[in-house]
């Protein structure tokens, strides 16, 4: 069978059970056994596909996404995060617009330590839009921040999708989550210049109102008190990775322990906090690790069939700017974002994207970085971006979603401006892993 015949019949199974509403893990596995019996011999290629995939599921790389996810569930469902948002809120005092930079300023250290885009969005948009309605503020000065931070725990580490791509993808997975950091920060940068020149543009949009004044040392103590040891806790786990003294897996390990010990502290620690978080963690964890096991199976079927070669010699024949096609690939990953969830794209893109980038010459661990902040983007994009909807499910029943597409706007050009910094100075991202 031609390679493109092979490509179109694995991929059109693929979408066609996504598209009767199967799951997409159960989709890869219907489809790959399927690929497997056509392309490998029948019952023995499927036992085969089977082992193999197995064999996927023990790589020592999948160990932190439990444990960044138990760490992040822990966060949030003690009422820590809250206690965060709730303290940098006062430290800004009559700033302008100063729910929108809280939303950001506390998103960014949130993302940091729960991983989770959906849940950072929906914890954002259930404690701050109704706070920001009732204060006067705008719509797209309350639900653009969350938007735009939301996407930031995509990025930043412990980022768990950050872990699954290191994985699929076979690249360094402490080496991606550093690749990150500065990213990250620049990004929350963006976003934060991006509120100040709307409130500059429309000094209504975000209306004063009056706040108990703190002097220097309360302020001081609730910064000690309350913010900086759940931000010390993710700057101890990168300062770890960086000076090689843990791997990812203790990295993730010492996260999830030094939260766990916060709440401790915090007189917050309960059984049924544990219970959701341990409930929360395990869910996401098994949904991952099936998506694992799928792609491991359909890359190897890719490779049998000759598909993925076969697409790579394809590509490549067009003679096209190694620049040219990394354009392409992202606008594949956009296109792809609006109609399709981020596991899903990375399933399908993955096998092919990976190895066509070792052959344009690109850093593995640049073009993982480039890929996640597609994603990043692709989750904010009309009409179908998934956190469009998570926001609409949690926004006030008013919330159009004609507003909530105008507001993700200017935080989508935020990050795109990151991707064209990032092309022209691919050390922003690579400066940090080559510390380590």
């Amino acid at each position: 069978m031609e390679w493109y015949l092979a490509l179109a019949l694995l991929l059109g199974t693929i979408m066609f059970l996504m598209a009767i509403g199967m799951p997409v893990a159960l989709a890869f596995l219907a489809a790959n056994i399927a690929g497997a019996w056509i392309f490998m011999g029948g019952e023995r290629g499927v036992v085969q596909l089977l082992n193999n995939g197995m064999g996927s599921l023990t790589s020592y790389a999948l160990v932190p996404i439990p444990l960044f996810l138990l760490m992040g569930e822990i966060f949030f469902h003690t009422g820590l995060g809250g206690r965060m948002f709730n303290a940098i809120d006062r430290l800004l005092g009559r700033l302008p617009g100063r729910l929108s930079y809280v939303t950001v300023m506390g998103g960014t250290a949130f993302s940091t330590l729960s991983g989770s885009s959906m849940g950072s969005t929906a914890l954002l948009g259930s404690l701050m839009v109704p706070e920001m309605s009732q204060r006067g503020y705008k719509k797209y000065m309350s639900i653009g921040p969350i938007l735009g931070t939301g996407g930031l725990a995509i990025i930043i580490p412990p980022s768990a999708l950050a872990v699954l791509l290191a994985t699929l993808a076979q690249v360094d997975v402490a080496g991606l989550l550093l690749a990150g950091v500065i990213p990250g920060l620049i990004l929350a940068g963006f976003y934060i210049a991006t509120i100040w020149l709307q409130t500059k543009l429309d000094p209504g949009a975000a209306p004063a109102y009056d706040v108990a004044p703190l002097s220097g040392g309360e302020k001081l103590v609730l910064l000690l008190r309350e913010v900086v040891p759940m931000v010390g806790v993710m700057v101890v786990i990168i300062v770890l990775m960086i000076n090689g003294f843990v791997t990812p897996s203790e990295a993730a390990a010492f996260g999830a322990l030094g939260v766990l010990i916060l709440a401790a502290i915090f007189r917050c620690l309960t059984w049924e906090a544990m219970r959701k978080s341990i409930v929360g963690a395990l869910k996401v964890t098994l949904m991952a690790y099936l998506i694992v096991f799928g792609s491991a199976t359909f890359s190897q079927l890719l490779a049998f069939s000759g598909a993925s070669r076969g697409l790579i010699d394809w590509a490549t024949a067009f003679d096209l700017a190694p620049l040219v096609m990394l354009l392409v690939m992202f606008g594949v990953l956009l296109l792809l974002g609006m109609f399709m969830e981020q596991i899903s794209i990375m399933l399908l893109t993955v096998p092919i994207f990976f190895p066509l980038a070792e052959t344009l010459g690109f850093d593995l661990i640049w073009f993982a970085l480039i890929m996640l902040l597609a994603l990043e983007i692709s989750f904010t994009t009309p009409p179908f971006g998934l956190l469009l909807f998570v926001m609409k499910g949690v926004a006030p029943p008013d919330t159009t979603m004609r507003e909530i597409y105008l507001s993700a706007i200017p935080f989508i050009a935020c990050s795109l401006l990151l991707v064209g910094l990032l092309v022209l100075f691919p050390q922003i991202a690579l400066w940090l892993p080559g510390v380590k």
